[in-house]
């Protein structure tokens, strides 16, 4: 039986087969693993802080060879360069989600500042990165120029504002222009990350949200009611 098993094979021209299993669809396509390791280099970033975030762990987050990121990023300082400058990118476009056309340069100073604002407390551990210098590599293009353009932002409403270039040689004054407002608004989402504003906070009418302090401080305090005559102090 097994002869004829055999001729009959043979006389249709047929060979066994091997049966392929099918192929296992890859997890990343070509040239997006680094995006998938930034991403994941984020999520670890907000969750743990910057002391959680290492090659290591970012290739852990995504399901890859540790040596993966290496490929992409070198060290951790390229790693952390180039979530910083995806950070730079939207933070600019946080910036400018409130300015409108037309708006004076007052009004789009205070759009700047709280978009800036907005941003440091939508992405905390990311903002607090990206003014991390001493963990940065600047020498990286895609920072670089991300650095530029968020700080060609501040530097273009100053311009509106005082009616002059901001040249790359600054008067006292102009650099007085960009650091005052720069300042404030750095320094308020610092407290708001840090919570120091809790305290103070908690002792304001009900009802009342960091964005509505945030307005007051960039619109300045309102002068006292004079006390009128006859009254004690």
């Amino acid at each position: 039986m097994k002869a004829v098993k055999a001729r009959k094979g043979s006389a249709a021209g047929t060979a066994p087969r091997k049966v392929r299993k099918p192929r296992r669809p890859e997890t990343y396509h070509h040239g997006s693993l680094k995006e998938a390791l930034l991403q994941a280099a984020e999520r670890i970033l907000e969750r743990e802080g910057i002391g959680g975030l290492t090659l290591r762990a970012a290739a852990r987050e995504v399901g890859v060879s540790h040596a993966a990121p290496k490929n992409h990023f070198g060290d951790l300082a390229g790693l952390l360069s180039e979530l910083a400058a995806v950070g730079f990118n939207r933070f600019v476009a946080a910036m400018q989600a409130g300015t409108r056309e037309g708006a004076s340069p007052d009004r789009r100073m205070e759009a700047i500042g709280r978009g800036y604002v907005a941003f440091a407390r939508a992405h905390p551990g990311l903002f607090l990165l990206m003014f991390r210098g001493e963990r940065l590599d600047f020498t990286r293009p895609s920072l670089r120029a991300a650095v530029d353009a968020s700080a060609g932002m501040l530097s273009g409403a100053v311009e509106a504002r005082r009616g002059e270039k901001v040249e790359a040689g600054l008067t006292l004054a102009q650099a007085a222009s960009i650091v005052g407002p720069w300042s404030l608004v750095h320094g308020f989402a610092m407290l708001l990350i840090d919570g120091r504003l809790k305290p103070l906070m908690a002792r304001l009418p009900a009802g009342t949200d960091a964005d509505a302090l945030l307005g007051a401080v960039l619109h300045g305090p309102k002068p006292a009611r004079p006390r009128e005559a006859g009254t004690s102090a």
